[in-house]
């Protein structure tokens, strides 16, 4: 009995013959891709629950910064938006890369099924 073309190996007229899907490469590529990018969001949350927890912290021991505190603080905040920008913008390269291999699967499979 042959089995169905979706399954790794099926069998044609006494041969068994191993079959790999033609968008193995790109769902293993997307499937990275995409872990890949929620180990970097899973970070980026961290820090920002550490900044939030350090910041009610200060809130808490002394009020607003005041002095020469407030300069740091400046400081530090304008490093942390220039960092924000650089991920925000690697964030969407991820974004234009996960629809790019989207497409390209969905395309994939178009053609797969024409000749199924």
């Amino acid at each position: 009995m042959a089995r169905s073309r979706r399954n790794s190996d099926w069998y044609d007229g006494g041969h068994e013959m191993s079959y790999e899907r033609p968008d193995a490469q790109v769902m293993a590529e997307l499937e990275q891709l995409v872990r890949n990018a929620t180990e970097e969001l899973t970070g980026w949350r961290r820090r920002c629950h550490r900044a939030e927890t350090e910041l009610q912290e200060l809130k808490a021991r002394s009020g607003p910064a005041v002095g020469p505190d407030l300069g740091t603080s400046r400081a530090r905040v304008a490093e942390l938006e220039a960092e924000n920008v650089v991920l925000r913008e690697r964030l969407e390269a991820v974004r234009e890369r996960v629809t790019a291999l989207a497409s390209r699967l969905a395309f994939l499979e178009r053609g797969l099924e024409e000749t199924v």
